[in-house]
């Protein structure tokens, strides 16, 4: 299988609630690093996975509204745990989206499988991957 990979990051701040999150039940910050990985069995007739320009820019896009956010104050979030997995799984459903409906360019409805995973540290990080077919 082949797989292009873009990267982009973003710096928030949450909190938690339950005794299981310790301190960072608390206001903190955090500066994810997101790597988005498309995958699929035969390249474009360009001989390409996906147009790298276009996938970058389609994940600053779901990017952007979270960055420099609290997003304990971000209304679709309200209620919610966004924990770093919570996160991965956001991003995924809004870049498949991006595959599904042609914002990746020619080829995109190719990709069969991405993978969101999310660097919350240099020794911690958590991912979502699945299938871009049909929505998660």
């Amino acid at each position: 299988m082949y797989a292009v990979e873009v990267r982009e990051h973003i710096m928030i701040a949450h909190s938690f609630k339950g005794e299981l999150f310790g301190p960072a039940q608390r206001l903190h910050g955090a500066t994810f690093v997101v790597d988005v990985a498309f995958f699929r069995r035969e390249l474009t007739v360009d001989s390409v996975v996906v147009d790298i320009g276009r996938a970058h820019e389609a994940l600053k896009g779901v990017l952007g509204p979270l960055n420099y956010r609290n997003l304990d104050e971000v209304g679709q979030f309200s209620g919610k745990l966004t924990t770093t997995e919570f996160l991965s799984k956001h991003v995924f459903d809004a870049m498949a989206e991006a595959a599904r409906s042609g914002a990746l360019g020619p080829g995109g409805e190719g990709i069969e499988k991405i993978r969101v995973m999310l660097h919350e540290s240099h020794v911690a990080r958590a991912w979502y991957e699945g299938d871009v077919s049909t929505p998660a």
